[in-house]
Formats: C-alpha cells, structure tokens, sequence
C-alpha cells in the first residue's frame, strides 16, 4: 500500500489518546486493534499522557493525561459552570499550542503516515488535545481515523458545561480526512443526526479464532487467594465500580441465590470518584452479601504485591468463576460482555440499550434483568449455577455465535477497508 508521501509498506500507524495503560476499555481495544494492524504489516506507534507500550514507539507527554493536575483543574470549571473565565481560556489554549507541537513532533519523528485517535475526539476529557488534533489535522491534511468510543452527549456530567464551542468544534471535528469510527449503532445514528457526519460501525472484537489456553499451574491458588472455599460458588464482577456499572444488582443477586456464594469485584473506582465504591461497600454489607473487592491482586501482567501475594490478571480470573455479572445500565459496547464469552462462562446481563439493540439480536443467551432483580432472574442464575449441562451448551453457543460476528477475521477486514480507503488500492 502506497501513501501520500510515496512509502510503500509497512505504514507506519500513529496512535493517539490521553492514555494507553491499565484495563479500560479504549486502552484494552486499541491493543486489539494494534494487533491487528499488525498482521495486516503495519507499525505502530503511540502518543499519550501515560503509556505502557516500549519507550522506543512511545511519546509521553503528561499534559495529555487526563489526570494531569493542569488538565483537571480546567475540567473542574469546564464541566461544573456556565460561563467561562478568560484565564481558562487562555489555559486551554496556551496547552493546545504546545499539544499541537508534540504532535508535529511525534508525526516527524515516527514517520507517521495516519493517526488512530482513540476517544480523544470524542469525549472531552482533555480539551486541549482535541482542539490541538484538530487544528493539526486541518493544517496538514494527514488521514486520521477516528475510533469513538463514547461520545459526550452519553455522559450526563459533560452536559452543564462552559465550553459548547470547543466542543462543537473538536469532538469530533467534520474534517475530510477524518474517517469516523464508532463501536454500536446508537453511537453511529446519533453521530450522523446531530454533526451529519458519515461513520463506519465496527464494533470491539476478540481473538475467537484462537480460544483461551486451559489454564496452568500459576492459577491452582486463584480461589483460595480471592478467599473463595471450594464449596462456594465465585461470582465474578469484572469491572471497575463506576455508578453506571450497576454493581447494586450483581450484589442483591448474591444475596437472593441462597447458595453459598462470593462476588469478586476486579477494578478499583477509577477516574469517577470514590463514593460510589462506599455505596456499593454499605450496600453489600446491608444485603449481608459476601462481596470481595481485589483490585490490588489484579494486574495486566502476573508478579507479586509488595507484602508478597500473587498478582493475577484478568485472563487468570475468568476461568475460574461460575457465572460473570455484568448488570451495567449504560455501555458503550461491553467488553467485558465478549471476554465472558471468550472464556467460555456463563453471564448475567441488565438489558442495556446497546446490548437489546446490537448484540441479543444474534442470538446470545444470557441471564437477563431489565432494571431490576427478578425471582426469574434469581432462579435461572441458580440453574445455570447448579446444571453443568445447562451452563456448557450455552457458553458453547455462545462461543460459536460471537466467533461470526466479533472476530478478528471480522475486524481485520474492516481495517483494511479504511487503509484502503485512506491511500488507494
């Protein structure tokens, strides 16, 4: 494949995002993604305020971070006033101009020949590197592909705000050399109705062409190590405790199976605050819930605690749960969704839009609620938990069913639809 500036292969991918490291899921899909781009021949490179890739592909600036104390101190005005004071304007825009110039720099030194900007463009949690992307890209005409993986108009605290003009500007910008990507089709009609911008819909993926390895001797402790007996069942709740993961419903289901059982909590709070994770702590031992959280056992790679426990990671953890919850009321896609399947467990499931729309149309079957904790929901968990026969015939269909339409195969082919779309045949 032949670029603009006459390279032929291996293009050399410019990744851009406020962060690449730790578990969320714009950090885990652009792994994917990555991986992917690959196998197709192309290179790739990053550019973030905090990065776990090799320092040698990497450029790390801090005040792309979303958390960089500058960058929250102008959230904390963007987001909770009406009228913009002059000196965070001038903030917002004396780090856009350096933004912008760690960019060009990034572009030059890595020989890029398209960005990959990950949600940068889509939710304003650092304004100055989506105004910085987009004035860059507007001066330099270089092919960009957009990946959205929520937009702000989803998030109810980016509605009362004092920045409608920068976002009405840059997230995301209606440029002609962006090519706009979004991972559900709510995301893609709403996109195309209020900016009128075309997208392409590829949703996250996973390798189901290439199933799990069994697991090996460094999980035999999993269990005991989470304080799970062996005569009790392990609800897992992979997830971080945000408001909008509904961690209430996974506990009230605990506490109504009425078989001895344990929810694993395996994120910490995250970037949304710690008062949820007191509710959801009071909550469980309100409901006298048995609920372990563990966050400081889970990692992206395995070693040891400084105090000397074992360190687990995701992957170690699915394996050996029972039944995964997942009772989110909003998601983008669910990530966490396609992991189950992929680990081949059985999966509870709070009916959020994007599931009922996109992904319980192919044919999944999962223990559902809508909203609310059922005796239904309550008794197909138990039977589900109790039936080996019952929980295997449906993780298998599963499995078969989202290995057609969340593959690789799947995304490789729509990648190279939008290489090829950037620089010809």
């Amino acid at each position: 494949m032949r670029t603009a500036n006459g390279r032929v292969h291996p293009l050399h991918i410019g990744f851009v995002s406020t962060r690449f490291a730790g578990t969320d899921g714009v950090s885990l899909e652009s792994k994917k993604w990555a991986a992917v781009l690959g196998e197709i021949g192309c290179r790739c490179f990053y550019f973030a305020g905090e990065c776990d890739q090799p320092p040698e592909i990497s450029r790390v600036v801090p005040l792309a971070f979303f958390r960089n104390p500058e960058i929250n101190a102008i959230n904390q005005v963007a987001f909770f006033q009406h009228t913009r004071p002059p000196e965070i304007t001038r903030r917002i825009q004396d780090i856009k101009i350096y933004l912008k110039d760690e960019l060009n720099e990034y572009i030059r030194q890595y020989a890029i020949d398209l960005l990959l900007v990950e949600n940068a463009l889509s939710i304003p949690l650092n304004l100055s590197l989506g105004l910085a992307l987009t004035e860059l890209i507007a001066e330099t005409g270089i092919p960009v592909i957009a990946h959205h993986h929520d937009m702000f108009w989803e998030r109810k605290r980016f509605l009362v705000n004092c920045v409608w003009d920068y976002l009405n500007m840059s997230f995301p910008p209606h440029l002609p050399t962006i090519q706009h990507v979004v991972i559900n089709s709510s995301a893609a009609n709403q996109l195309s109705l209020r900016t009128g911008i075309s997208n392409t819909l590829i949703p996250n993926a996973m390798d189901f062409d290439h199933p799990p390895a069994p697991p090996d001797d460094y999980t035999l402790t999993v269990r005991r190590d989470l304080g799970i007996a062996p005569d009790e069942y392990f609800l897992l709740q992979p997830t971080r405790v945000v408001q909008r993961k509904g961690i209430e419903h996974a506990i009230e289901l605990v506490s109504r199976l009425n078989l001895p059982a344990k929810l694993v909590i395996s994120h910490a709070s995250g970037d949304e605050g710690y008062e949820y994770e007191q509710r959801v702590r009071d909550y469980a031992m309100h409901l006298n819930a048995p609920t372990l959280f563990v966050s400081d056992i889970i990692a992206e790679k395995r070693g040891d605690t400084p105090d000397g426990r074992r360190v687990y990671t995701r992957a170690d953890l699915y394996p050996h749960a029972d039944l995964v919850t997942y009772p989110s009321d909003i998601e983008g896609f669910g990530n966490a969704f396609l992991e189950t399947l992929y680990y081949r467990r059985p999966i509870v499931v709070n009916k959020y839009s994007i599931y009922d729309i996109d992904i319980k149309p192919k044919g999944f079957h999962a223990i559902e609620f809508d909203g609310y904790i059922t005796e239904q929901t309550v008794e197909h968990a138990r039977q589900v938990l109790t039936d080996p026969i019952l929980e295997k015939e449906m993780t298998e269909s599963n499995y078969q069913i989202a290995s057609r339409h969340y593959s690789y195969r799947m995304l490789h082919r729509r990648l190279e639809t939008l290489l090829r779309y950037a620089f010809g045949e």
